[in-house]
């Protein structure tokens, strides 16, 4: 499904070079791409962008902690620890660096305080490159009583009034997971054999060693489908395998799916949205099915979030979605280069 109004202006990623534009307002103009004072202003500007986006929807801007005694299971990320020398008293020792608000921001919620996000900087260990810093920013919000279309669609006129303050427009693809496939790569991601999906991929020679069905889906959306996005375009992916459902609910049917979706601008991906999981127990199994999946590669077991479990089943219906900054910025930017919309990018910190 398009949107009824095309691109009119081109979005500058992806390699295509500097951006241009100008005007009064809201809108701001690029003139020196790479500039560090342009870079700067061009983040100040989109940060007072989300706020009023957000005051005007009557979100709350929350700040929650950057150090938790809880990490991240996720098998894919890494996270950064430290250790606490104070008083035993204080709590755990061992901390860990945040790489999403998600966790605390959901205890919000159950809390009682209704939709909020949060624009804060978390962190990655290992993930660092032309695209990838590992410390960086992340915008997280919450909306209660929706779901994941519903946030799909605010999702989107928040991308496209970003757009809007450099003076672009944009085309808005949306897709189901499973349709994406069918069309671009002629497969079936719900029901194709493994090596089926392990056949587009030969050409990059990737060792397959640990490599699982899930992993073969998200190489193809890395290699084979995301770089072909258009640069003018922003495309929506939506309903993914049950089995990547992550900390989203799971629609029962034929087949299951998770109620998720993404969010890119050209060929980056800027946003991972979910119809939030409520129920503590699966979450629990979830959390040790990570763990387990930790263990089998040699990686060291997170501690869970207690804290997170023991309220979640109060949680009240919502969707929540993050989004990268720094993407968004490149987008705006005209650059493949994150570290020409940092201050100072890790190898200078």
């Amino acid at each position: 499904m398009k949107s009824s109004e095309p691109s009119l202006v081109p979005i500058l990623s992806c390699g295509e070079g500097g951006a241009t534009g100008g005007g009064e307002g809201a809108s701001f103009a690029i003139q020196q791409p790479g500039s560090l004072q342009q870079s700067l202003r061009l983040r100040a500007h989109l940060y007072q962008l989300i706020r009023q986006f957000f005051a005007e929807r009557q979100v709350l801007e929350v700040e929650t902690p950057i150090l938790s005694a809880a990490g991240n299971t996720d098998p894919n990320i890494a996270s950064f620890r430290t250790a606490f020398s104070g008083h035993v008293d204080a709590g755990a020792r061992e901390r860990w660096l945040r790489t999403s608000p998600e966790f605390p921001l959901k205890r919000l919620l159950a809390a009682g305080v209704g939709d909020c996000y949060e624009l804060g900087r978390v962190f990655r260990n290992g993930e660092a490159g032309s695209r990838h810093n590992p410390e960086f920013s992340m915008l997280e919000w919450y909306r209660v009583g929706w779901d994941h279309r519903a946030l799909m669609a605010e999702a989107i006129a928040l991308a496209e009034a970003a757009l809007a303050m450099v003076e672009r427009r944009a085309e808005v693809v949306i897709v189901s997971y499973r349709q994406l496939f069918l069309d671009e790569l002629g497969i079936d991601p719900i029901t194709a054999p493994e090596q089926a999906l392990i056949a587009p991929l030969v050409t990059w020679g990737i060792d397959p060693a640990g490599l699982n069905r899930d992993d073969w889906l998200d190489l193809l959306i890395t290699h084979r489908l995301q770089p072909a996005f258009p640069c003018s375009r922003i495309t929506v992916i939506h309903d993914y395998p049950a089995s990547q459902c992550a900390l989203a609910k799971v629609r029962p049917g034929e087949p299951p799916l998770a109620e998720r979706f993404e969010l890119y601008l050209g060929c980056h991906e800027l946003a991972n949205g979910y119809h939030e999981l409520n129920d503590a127990a699966e979450q629990r199994r979830r959390f040790e099915r990570d763990n387990r999946i930790r263990r089998t590669r040699g990686l060291r077991e997170v501690p869970l979030d207690e804290n997170l479990l023991a309220v979640l089943g109060a949680m009240p219906d919502c969707a929540g979605v993050a989004l990268g900054i720094e993407r968004l910025l490149m987008c705006l930017a005209g650059t493949d280069a994150i570290a020409e919309v940092l201050t100072f990018p890790f190898s200078e910190a």
